[in-house]
Order: C-alpha cells, then structure tokens, then sequence
C-alpha cells in the first residue's frame, strides 16, 4: 500500500497510473506512424512531438493550484475523460498532419491532469522518509503501462514497417475508457487538497523558484523526460531507416519500458544508501552513453542491449526529482509544486524537440539521439553543488 490509502485505493491507483501511460506510449508512437504514412518531413516529427506538450505548459501551474483546492480524483477523472476523447477523435478524425498535432496536444493535456492527481494522491497519503519508495512504486507502475503500450504495438503491427495505425487508434479507445472508470475506483477520501484555503497556495511557485538549485534540478527533470519522448518519437523513424519492423521497434521501447521499471524497484533503499544526487548523475551518466552508442549502426541485438542501459538509466530521474520537490513543499503546497516540476518537463518538452527535431533535417533520426546525448551530459553539468539529499 501507498501511505495511508486502502488496499482497493493503492490498486486502483497504480492501475491507473499504469493505463495513463500506456494510452499515452501507444498513441504518440502510433501518430508518428501515421504521420509517415502521409509523408512528412522529418523536423515536422519534432513539431508533432513538442505539440504534446504545448497545452500542458500553459495549464500546468493552474491544475496544481486546482488540485489542491479542488481534490485530486475529480481532477484524474477529467484528464481521463479528455484522454478518451482524444482518443477516439483520433480514431475517426486522425487523417492530417493538424488533426494529428490537435489530438497530439490534447492527450497531453489530458495525460497532465491524470499525473498531477496521481503524483499529488502520493504526495498527501505518504509519510515524508517514504517518498522515495512512494514515487518509486507509482512510477514503477508507469513505466509498466510505458512497456506495455509499444507492446501493443507489435502485436498489432506484426511484420509489417508500418503498423495498421486505425486498429492502434481503436485500441487506445478502448483502454482510454478503462481508465476513465478505474478513476472512480479509488477512494474519495484521498483527496487531501480540499481542505486547503484558497490562498494557501498563492506565491508558492515563485518561492520554490528561489530555492537553491530548484532551478537546475527542474532543467534536469525536463532534459529527462523531453529525452524519453524523442526516444518515443525518433526510435520508429530510426528503425525505418535501418529497416526494422514496426514489431522490433515496439518491442524496443518495451524493453526501454521495462528496464525502467527495473531501475525504480528498491528506489528508497539505493538513494538512502548512495544518496540521490550521486544516483541521479550516475543515471544520467548511463543515459548519455546509450543516446550515443544509439547513434552508431550497429546490428539489431545490440540495439536492444542499448535500449536497455537507457531504460535504467532515464528511470531513476523522474521518481528522485518528485519525492525531492515533495519533501521541500509544506502540506497543503505540494499539488503545486508537483505541477512546477510538471511545468519545467513541458518546456522541456516544447524546447528540446523542437530544437533537436532540426537535426534530422540533415543528420536523420540518428543524429537526434547524438544530439540528446549531448543534452543529457550537459545536465550534469547544471547539477555541481546542487543538493538533493535533504
């Protein structure tokens, strides 16, 4: 169990949170799919990537204040709803590269609301020296929807390059409205956030801003999760280019997935042993490596071996940086603080892709992975003196 929630609670959280992500990790690579069935050039890639990310940026700092006030299953239950919708407008709608950036941008909204909720859920339920563990079990569960989604992928897409991206689509729908009723599963007595006044939460953003390194740990989150999403986006286009089947691909980013899920297993007892500022360079460290060894041809096996060391090592980023933040906000805050966090990864993923989506014009699919490589062993460099230990 998770802090003080129930049995039936825990459960229904994690499956929720498990679903989330792998609504979201089938549809993103299923757009880029379908954006190559209409022919895109490859920096319109990039754009399609950061267009997840564009709602979330302007509606992150609101939804935190909201779930803090409000409650934070009603808000899951809305992110849910909008991600079912989003789905089936896919499903029927999905034939052009501005239907594919609408509904893009708007399972990014959704997926926020569903992650604020959840992340927000642990934060009040879970006593302070277990975040760790907290944020490590429910980020576990994310990553394993994150595997199962491309694993949906190759089932579905069998053989073929290009997957039966109309049968993906349906899919999604149905898992979509999985979701939407797991929500009402987990208890209303969750929802701490409502006993909040409504000014409590005013300024919090700003004067979590002024902390020491809050800065530059949030640029790290970003760098991050911006990467997981090129890998998400750029790995079928990397594949195609080296001609692997879409079935090879999906299970690719499951083994990245699952990997992942690996790393965040024992969470709270490795960074209470080491410390999570030397655990999160070690894993940038183990991220930078694969994004370049991933830019070399290399045969088919030992791409899977690299997918791998990048699962474990973007894994431990994520759960570090919300069990941190968590600790550093007073009761009452911590919906927004997460949804700072939430912010920073947005911009991330506006800016990131955007800018590295350039590189396949001239470099190709491979050539974005060196560049992230780049991008994540620049991090480290913002980390020096940064201290995440408490």
């Amino acid at each position: 169990m998770i802090g003080e929630l129930g049995r039936r609670s825990s459960t229904a959280l994690l499956v929720h949170s498990a679903l989330i992500q792998a609504v979201t990790f089938l549809v993103r690579p299923a757009t880029t799919y379908r954006a190559l069935e209409l022919d895109v050039p490859g920096f319109a890639l990039g754009l399609l990537a950061a267009s997840y990310a564009v709602f979330p940026l302007l509606l992150a700092l609101p939804i935190g204040g909201l779930v803090d006030r409000l409650g934070e299953r009603r808000l899951m239950a809305i992110g849910s709803a909008v991600v079912l919708g989003c789905s089936a407008f896919l499903l029927f709608w999905g034939t052009s590269v501005p239907a594919l950036v609408a509904g893009t941008a708007l399972l990014g909204a959704g997926q926020l609301a569903c992650v604020v909720g959840q992340q927000a859920v642990v934060a009040n339920n879970a006593a302070s020296s277990r975040l760790d563990s907290a944020f490590g079990y429910l980020t576990f569960a994310a990553s394993l929807g994150q595997a199962l989604g491309p694993l949906a992928i190759s089932v579905v897409g069998g053989a073929s390059v290009r997957p039966n991206t109309q049968a993906i689509f349906l899919l999604a729908t149905a898992m979509s409205l999985v979701l939407f009723l797991t929500t009402f599963v987990i208890s209303s007595k969750v929802s701490r956030g409502r006993r909040t006044a409504k000014g409590a939460t005013k300024g919090s953003a700003a004067a979590l801003l002024r902390t020491p390194g809050v800065v530059r740990a949030l640029a790290t989150s970003a760098t991050v999760l911006a990467v997981v999403d090129l890998t998400v986006v750029y790995l079928p286009a990397l594949g195609a280019e080296r001609g692997l089947t879409a079935a090879t691909v999906g299970l690719m980013l499951t083994v990245r997935a699952v990997f992942s899920m690996v790393s965040r297993l024992g969470l709270g007892t490795v960074s209470r042993k080491l410390g999570r500022m030397k655990l999160l360079l070690l894993s940038l460290a183990i991220s930078t490596v694969s994004l370049g060894a991933a830019a070399i041809p290399m045969p088919e096996w030992s791409l899977f071996v690299v997918m791998a060391f990048l699962g474990l090592g973007l894994g431990i980023g994520q759960p570090l940086t919300m069990s941190w933040l968590s600790a550093q906000a007073p009761e009452g805050q911590r919906g927004r603080a997460l949804a700072l966090r939430l912010a920073g990864n947005r911009v991330g993923q506006v800016v990131l892709p955007s800018v590295i989506g350039v590189v396949a014009v001239g470099l190709g699919a491979a050539g974005v992975f060196l560049a992230s490589a780049v991008a994540v062993g620049g991090t480290m460099l913002l980390l020096r003196g940064v201290r995440l230990d408490d």
